[in-house]
């Protein structure tokens, strides 16, 4: 399903990225922080329309010839990015929303542990298991 995904914290420095080919991995980085502005764009024109603060899903933030890019922002400004393949139609948004819901549940318990310490890259083993489990449509 999903070919990189990553948590970018809220000053956009990143705390965690993952992808299936580790050659692309510094390609994804660049499509990843380059999705930043548009999360940026997205978020200051949902706070100048008044728009629903609670719809923390932020949808397609644009599309490549090969990637599609997903965005997602906690209430605390941690921001979660999506990149899968353009080729695979089947995928809908409510199968990407799943996804975050379930990337959000993953950070959130990573969060709760007591020997993270808050602004730190994340490096938990269970952590990176379960979001390849996510990654791998498990």
């Amino acid at each position: 399903m999903a070919v990189c995904v990553a948590v970018i914290g809220k000053d956009n420095s990143p705390k965690y990225i993952s992808c299936l080919n580790p050659d692309e991995e510094l390609n994804f980085q660049y499509k990843v922080l380059s999705s930043l502005d548009v999360v940026d764009e997205k978020l200051s024109n949902n706070a100048k329309t008044g728009a629903d603060i609670r719809e923390l899903y932020l949808g397609l933030l644009y599309s490549m010839e090969t990637h599609k890019i997903y965005g997602y922002v906690t209430n605390t400004k941690i921001k979660l990015i999506i990149v899968v393949d353009s080729s695979n139609t089947s995928l809908r948004d409510n199968e990407v929303r799943s996804m975050f819901r379930k990337l959000h549940s993953l950070y959130a318990d990573v969060v709760f542990n007591p020997f993270y310490i808050p602004g730190d890259a994340i490096m938990s083993k269970s952590f990176d298991r379960n979001v390849k489990n996510i990654m791998a449509g498990n």
